[in-house]
């Protein structure tokens, strides 16, 4: 019988057991999920020293900010975790569009025994800190000012969080978590990929208690996921042809590090090239539509150049050899 209702997790999982990492740590977990615990993903790879430092979110409440790439799957990693621990999980994206309100809550016009009344409804914050909830921060170096000012109240060890509309300090409850997820660390856009991300306050980023950094997999790891994701590829020529995918995903990012390219592929836009492979039958094609088009025009012959070393042929030909290519069922 799970406590999910009461909101204490009514067992201890082995990391060992449940994530097969080489440790002896021991994490709270519920027996059973509720509506707010994300679906299991079976295909997904977790990179052990994220994992770990996740985990350290959830047993010892300690605030786990997740920094990388995009496409590098941060939200996706911390969901996974907390679908395998049957841990409520709530995620909030830091777009322009997120007020103070929204967070903290705000007065509402409702109808009660047929009378309109005004009512104060509670944001996802205090929402959220009052139960067994893991609050995910996305994008969370793209927050406005005041809404970031909102999240350093329960940044602090007591966490505690006073709404003054209603005179009224919140105790967060002992098994709220939270997270966070950021392309960058607080530094503002330095490479010009990350459009609307803010220099972050230094006392805010202090008080995250864990960072960890989240990259791309190695190429067997990413070819594995593409083939979990697209399992019509799972022949000789379809395994063929997500390696030399990945080859000039790989390309791409040594590019972007290069200063050659101004965007990159992530493990998404190569899962999307396989699934566009399977609808448009042509390599090449499927690139063109699912990342060549989103490049600048002057680096594009980069990227063809990219794709003519990877799978033998033209990007701009209709008709491919017996390379990888021709593996598109």
């Amino acid at each position: 019988m799970t406590d999910v209702a009461t909101g204490k997790p009514d067992r201890m999982v082995s990391v060992r057991t449940l994530f097969g990492i080489d440790s002896g740590l021991m994490v709270p977990a519920f027996s059973e999920a509720d509506d707010h615990v994300p679906e299991i993903d079976d295909a997904y790879r977790f990179n052990p020293e994220v994992t770990l430092a996740i985990l350290a979110g959830f047993t010892r409440d300690r605030r786990v900010m997740v920094q990388g790439l995009h496409g590098t799957g941060k939200s996706t990693h911390i969901e996974q975790v907390a679908a395998r621990l049957n841990w409520p999980c709530v995620r909030v994206n830091l777009d322009g569009h997120i007020s103070r309100l929204d967070l903290v809550g705000k007065d509402a016009i409702v109808v009660r025994d047929g009378r309109q009344v005004t009512e104060f409804q509670e944001g996802i914050v205090p929402w959220a800190l009052q139960r067994p909830v893991a609050l995910i921060f996305d994008e969370y170096d793209a927050g406005r000012p005041d809404v970031m000012f909102v999240i350093q109240r329960i940044l602090e060890r007591d966490g505690k969080f006073t709404l003054l509309d209603q005179n009224r300090v919140i105790h967060p409850h002992p098994y709220f978590r939270m997270f966070a997820t950021t392309n960058t660390v607080g530094l503002g856009n330095l490479n010009g990929l990350y459009h609307g991300t803010q220099v972050l306050n230094h006392a805010q980023m202090d008080r995250w208690n864990v960072v960890a950094a989240l990259n791309y997999l190695p190429r067997a790891e990413e070819a594995g996921i593409v083939l979990a994701r697209v399992p019509e590829l799972a022949d000789q020529a379809g395994r063929a042809l997500i390696e030399s995918m990945v080859s000039v995903a790989e390309l791409t990012r040594k590019g972007f590090a290069a200063g050659d390219l101004s965007t990159l592929m992530s493990p998404r836009t190569v899962i999307n090239w396989a699934e566009n492979c399977q609808i448009f039958r042509d390599p090449a094609l499927a690139f063109r539509l699912t990342f060549v088009n989103k490049c600048d025009e002057a680096e594009r012959p980069l990227v063809a150049e990219y794709f003519q070393r990877c799978f033998g042929s033209e990007l701009d030909g209709a008709a491919h050899g017996d390379g990888p290519a021709s593996g598109a069922h």
